[in-house]
């Protein structure tokens, strides 16, 4: 009886408080990290101010990578919502069996968020490390707000097999390996379906912007037309594939017809002192009648930016 007691109140106690202090510490400022990129991603927060040049973090995060899910009317998920999510749920895993009213099922409930966060933080590690991977070798930037995210995923791992109080480290083991597989195989099937869907620009004509394939029609031209005489500018660099995606949104003969700034300090015909005068952060950004708009715009909301009062049958 004695045994079976000190067994039930041990399982009960799976775990150290301390350990999901710290994970519940960490998690909030990954919700931050993460939060910060995504409400400026989505244009409800200014430029962030990047450790290390924002150049830097421009290029990472407006990197064909650095979004999740974009559509044909230029509306875009970007990764770092997903990041937000993990934190989020990695915080509520954490302080779950610290709120009241649970302590009836308080020992199932620790077991329970223990794996589930041995789950969470593995897969976000191994995620992570893919893309610093991306970051390093294939845009060949450095980004203060991804290395931070990469650096608080795997210190939240290791926290969670420190802290863990886990009874078969083997089966542990074995399971991590397995989740860890999937996570890696999942995500390397991502950054690559990602990476051929992107136009690249050839090495031969780096500074230069991919070319605009579509056609335009007779209202995008004339949309074109109107901007750039009402002196509307596009600040771009010639590796945004959001810029890219703007473009191709006017077509190959609307797009000739806007006045486009190339922002990149190593890009073609580049005005990036004008750029830095004018204090673009982000690409693509607009200035219409004396205002900056940052990122995609639909046609319709820059004909209602610029007032244009022509055919909008775009």
């Amino acid at each position: 009886m004695t045994t079976s007691r000190l067994t039930s109140r041990r399982r009960q106690d799976q775990g150290f408080k301390w350990a999901r202090i710290a994970i519940a510490v960490l998690a909030t400022v990954g919700v931050i990290d993460t939060g910060s990129i995504t409400l400026n991603r989505f244009g409800w927060l200014g430029a962030l101010a990047c450790p290390g040049g924002a150049d830097g973090c421009n290029k990472v995060l407006n990197s064909s990578w650095g979004t999740l899910v974009s559509t044909s009317n230029g509306f875009e998920v970007p990764l770092s919502l997903l990041g937000l999510f993990g934190y989020l749920l990695v915080l509520l895993m954490a302080i779950l069996p610290f709120l009241p009213g649970i302590s009836e099922n308080k020992g199932r409930l620790s077991r329970q968020t223990w794996w589930g966060l041995f789950f969470a933080t593995c897969g976000m590690s191994v995620f992570s490390l893919i893309l610093i991977g991306l970051m390093i070798f294939k845009i060949e930037a450095f980004c203060f707000f991804c290395a931070l995210s990469a650096v608080i995923s795997l210190v939240l791992f290791a926290l969670c097999l420190k802290g863990g109080g886990w009874d078969d480290p083997g089966q542990l083991i074995f399971r991590g390996i397995l989740f860890s597989l999937v996570v890696l195989l999942g995500g390397l099937i991502w950054s690559s379906s990602v990476d051929s869907s992107i136009e690249k620009v050839d090495q031969q004509q780096q500074g230069i912007p991919p070319a605009v394939l579509s056609q335009s029609s007779k209202a995008k031209i004339d949309l074109a037309i109107h901007l750039s005489s009402t002196g509307a500018v596009q600040y771009s660099a010639y590796w945004c594939p959001h810029c890219h995606d703007q473009k191709e949104m006017f077509g190959k003969e609307a797009a000739s017809e806007l006045r486009i700034v190339e922002c990149a300090a190593d890009g073609k015909n580049n005005q990036r002192s004008l750029c830095q005068r004018k204090g673009i952060e982000g690409f693509p950004t607009w200035e219409i009648n004396g205002n900056l708009y940052s990122g995609v715009k639909s046609l319709q909301q820059l004909a209602e930016l610029s007032e244009y009062s022509g055919e909008r049958n775009f």
